[in-house]
């Protein structure tokens, strides 16, 4: 959030709610909403049900999302920079409340939609508690810090997104999310980087810091190609040409080659950088598969 629009909020918000809404991270509700989407597009293509779509997106981005990474931030107490949010407030009194309220209010207003996202929903809710809250706190513990991001944003985002539209999801459809379950795998240990003295300081045991920096990029590597592989069995189930998929794989191993040959001499700020870009190839990802499986008729 730049600092024009933030100075403007604060002024209009007040100091007492700004540090609410910061904590919600909005900065990532335009990535999160993208992937959201994208599951939508691939089961309806542009004739898109507005109402459901909207609700839908309302109780996955704004409530579910927004709370969870309230929810993170009232028990990480982070000083430093932390993704989607720069120089954060220190929690508000009641953050750890009014997270927790945003969850509940997802997960019941979730059930009046269709099953498929109503239970996606529901297992996003239910892992923001377990990945944030002690004592299970699973974002402490290497490997299940992984799994829970892997699942919640790469798989069930756009799973929840079809699943607004009411139709059962197809098989190369599940290979896709499946694909982007594996690409998050490979995102993740890059949103950690930056963040390790921080993460130690509290005792969390992060897959990064199990793994060491070196080790953890090879392994995003190893993780980004083989999403790609589901990616084109997906797409080959469908139909033929992969053209747009070379260019999403191209950006990645641009982003991810100078990194695990150069990581030694970055600084956290250089790493921290490292993650946006990522995130950049992350979009081209998401508009190669829409162009490539736009649905038909």
């Amino acid at each position: 959030m730049s600092g024009l629009i933030r100075s403007r909020l604060e002024r209009l918000l007040g100091p007492i709610l700004m540090p609410y809404l910061l904590h919600l991270r909005p900065m990532e509700w335009p990535i999160m909403t993208a992937h959201f989407l994208l599951g939508t597009l691939l089961a309806v293509g542009g004739k898109l049900p507005l109402n459901a779509t909207g609700y839908g997106w309302f109780v996955f981005v704004v409530l579910m999302n927004g709370g969870t990474l309230a929810i993170n931030s009232a028990f990480d107490n982070d000083e430093g920079d932390i993704g989607y949010l720069k120089q954060p407030p220190k929690p508000p009194k009641y953050l750890f409340h009014v997270s927790a309220a945003m969850l509940f209010l997802s997960l019941g207003l979730g059930f009046l939609l269709p099953p498929l996202f109503a239970w996606s929903n529901a297992a996003c809710v239910v892992m923001s508690f377990l990945y944030s809250v002690p004592p299970v706190r699973l974002k402490a513990r290497a490997g299940w810090d992984v799994v829970i991001n892997c699942l919640g944003f790469g798989l069930l985002t756009p799973l929840a997104g079809w699943g607004v539209t009411g139709r059962a999801p197809t098989a190369p459809f599940i290979s896709l999310t499946l694909g982007f379950a594996l690409l998050f795998g490979a995102l993740y240990p890059l949103t950690q980087i930056y963040q390790i003295e921080e993460d130690r300081s509290r005792g969390d045991v992060t897959m990064v810091i199990k793994l060491g920096e070196s080790l953890s990029l090879a392994l995003a590597l190893a993780m980004m190609v083989l999403a790609h592989g589901f990616f084109a069995w997906g797409i080959l189930r469908s139909r033929p040409g992969l053209p747009w998929l070379a260019l999403s794989l191209g950006c990645w191993l641009i982003v991810l080659v100078p990194w695990l040959i150069n990581w030694r001499q970055w600084t956290p700020k250089r790493h921290e950088q490292g993650m946006y870009w990522a995130l950049a190839a992350w979009a081209i990802t998401d508009i190669s598969v829409l162009v490539l499986m736009w649905p038909r008729g």
